[in-house]
């Protein structure tokens, strides 16, 4: 888990780049994906010391990032009907939105997995 973690702060911190180069520098907020990498990277290289703290961690940036980009995920419709603000905005939201959501999931389960291992070692 510590490695998809640290795969996963690498590609935040690429999008949130990508985003903010192709908005052509208008906002910091466009780095706000980056931010979220460069924590979850962190944690993920917290994580090959201390898996479990590192791990942990992640995932409760993840949760909170979750919660952050929701708000730009819920215009997704508006943004079909060409009636968006901000439209790289929402796109920039909505896949990062994905791939947190896809990391807590696999935190999830390898968090079942783990439980499981252990109490079939008792």
């Amino acid at each position: 888990m510590p490695r998809i973690t640290i795969g996963l702060g690498l590609i935040l911190i690429a999008l949130g780049v990508i985003s903010y180069i192709a908005t052509a520098f208008a906002s910091w907020t466009a780095l706000i994906p980056a931010i979220l990498g460069a924590v979850i990277l962190a944690s993920g290289l917290v994580g090959l010391k201390n898996q479990k703290i590192g791990v942990h961690a992640g995932l409760v940036v993840a949760l909170l990032g979750v919660f952050g980009t929701a708000m730009n995920v819920m215009q997704l419709g508006s943004l079909f009907a060409g009636t968006a603000e901000r439209p790289a905005a929402v796109v920039v939201s909505t896949i990062t939105f994905v791939l947190l959501l896809i990391y807590i999931v696999l935190g999830i389960r390898s968090f079942i997995a783990a439980r499981r291992w252990k109490s079939s070692q008792a």
